[in-house]
C-alpha cells in the first residue's frame, strides 16, 4: 500500500504531467529526474509574469486583471506544491530573490480591475540559465571542529539565553537558544515544548529550529538580524509603504497560520517578531518565542493568578481562559506599544 508521501508525490507528478516546459527551461533541472519538468513549468510560468511586469512598469500601466488573476493563483499553486514536496520529504526552495518578488507583488495585486503597479516597483532580474528552485541533497560533509565555537549573547528571556555563531563550513551565522541554569520544572517543560511545537512547524514566517542538544539544554535555530522593535526604531521615518504593507501581511500570515494549526502564540510583541533584513527594504518576518504557547487540545494551562505575556487583553482574567479573541487584542495592540503609525504611515 502506497504511504502518503508517495501519494503526495503521484498526485504533482500527474498534475503537471500535460503542461508544457519550454526546453529552454526543462534543460536547466535535467539533473532532478522526478521534479524536472515540474520546476521548468513554474519556472517559465513565473518568468512569464515577472517579465511582463517589468514591462508594463516601463510606462507606469496596470498590469492586467486577467493576468494579475492567474499571477495570484499561481502564487497559491506554488506555495502548496512546494509544501506538499517538504511534506513528502524533499526540500525545495525557490530562489530568495524570487519568493521576496512574489511576496512583493502580493502587495499589489488584485483580482479585478487591473493592478497598479507602484511607483516604486524594483524590476526582478528574470533567471533563464540558472535555476530558480534548488534541491536539497539529502547528506553532505561537514567539518569535524576541534575547537569551541564562538558564541556571541543576542538576547534574554525569562528563562534562556540566545546566542549567535558562525558555522565554519559556510561562514553562515545562526543562533542558539539555551536554558538558563536553575530555571523550575514549569519553565522547563515550556523550553522543551517551545521547541517541539516549533519543529512541528513549517512556514516562511515562522523561524526555523533545528535540533535539541539534551546535553547542554539548547537548541539550534535560524539568525534574524533585528526585533520589530529594533527595525521600527531606526527606520520608521524612512520606509515606502509597500515595505510597510509587506511587513504587516507577513506577521498576519504567521499569526493565520499558527491559529490554522490550533495554537496560540500568547505572548505577541514587538521583541518577538523577527526580522531578516536584506537590500532594498527587503524584509521577511519570522513568528518567534513560542514559549508561552498554547495548544488547545492540551490541559498544561493552569488557572492561576499569574498573567504571563508581554502585550495583554485587560478583560482577560486568567491565563487559562486566553483565547482567539485575545491573541487579536494583542496583534493590534501592537500599534500602541512603540509602532503607532508604522503599518499606515505614507
Amino acid at each position: 500500500m502506497p504511504t502518503a508521501a508517495d501519494m503526495r508525490v503521484a498526485d504533482l507528478l500527474d498534475k503537471y504531467k500535460d503542461r508544457p516546459a519550454p526546453r529552454a527551461y526543462s534543460r536547466l533541472y535535467e539533473d532532478v529526474a522526478e521534479f524536472g519538468h515540474m520546476l521548468a513549468v513554474l519556472h517559465d510560468q513565473l518568468n512569464r509574469h515577472f517579465s511582463a511586469i517589468n514591462e508594463r512598469a516601463k510606462t507606469k500601466q496596470n498590469y492586467w486583471a486577467e493576468r494579475s488573476r492567474e499571477l495570484l493563483a499561481l502564487i497559491e499553486e506554488l506555495r502548496q506544491d512546494l509544501h506538499s514536496l517538504s511534506l513528502a520529504g524533499f526540500d525545495v526552495n525557490l530562489l530568495d530573490s524570487y519568493e521576496l518578488a512574489l511576496e512583493d507583488a502580493e502587495t499589489w495585486l488584485m483580482k479585478s480591475n487591473g493592478s497598479p503597479i507602484p511607483d516604486d516597483y524594483k524590476p526582478v532580474e528574470i533567471l533563464r540559465y540558472d535555476q530558480a528552485f534548488s534541491f536539497g541533497d539529502k547528506t553532505i560533509r561537514l567539518k569535524k571542529e576541534s575547537t569551541p565555537l564562538d558564541l556571541k549573547m543576542v538576547g534574554s528571556g525569562s528563562y534562556a539565553n540566545v546566542y549567535s555563531y558562525v558555522d565554519p563550513d559556510y561562514g553562515v551565522k545562526y543562533a542558539v537558544k539555551r536554558a538558563k541554569r536553575g530555571i523550575d520544572a514549569r519553565d522547563q517543560h515550556r523550553f522543551r515544548q517551545e521547541f517541539d511545537v516549533m519543529k512541528a512547524l513549517s512556514f516562511p514566517y515562522v523561524v526555523q529550529v533545528f535540533k535539541f542538544n539534551e546535553t547542554r539544554n539548547e537548541y539550534g535555530m535560524e539568525f534574524c538580524g533585528e526585533t520589530l522593535r529594533q527595525y521600527v526604531q531606526s527606520r520608521n521615518t524612512s520606509l515606502s509603504f509597500s515595505t510597510r504593507k509587506r511587513i504587516a501581511l507577513q506577521f498576519l500570515y504567521g499569526l493565520n497560520y499558527i491559529h490554522t494549526k490550533g495554537l496560540l502564540h500568547r505572548d505577541i510583541s514587538l521583541q518577538n517578531v523577527l526580522l531578516k533584513i536584506y537590500d532594498s527594504e527587503a524584509v521577511l518576518v519570522k513568528l518567534s518565542d513560542f514559549g508561552l504557547v498554547k495548544d488547545k487540545s492540551s490541559e498544561f494551562t493552569r488557572t492561576q493568578t499569574e498573567m504571563r505575556g508581554t502585550i495583554r487583553d485587560p478583560m482577560l482574567h486568567d491565563f487559562k481562559s486566553y483565547d482567539l479573541v485575545n491573541e487579536m487584542w494583542a496583534a493590534a495592540g501592537i500599534s500602541d506599544s512603540g509602532i503607532s503609525g508604522f503599518f499606515y504611515a505614507a
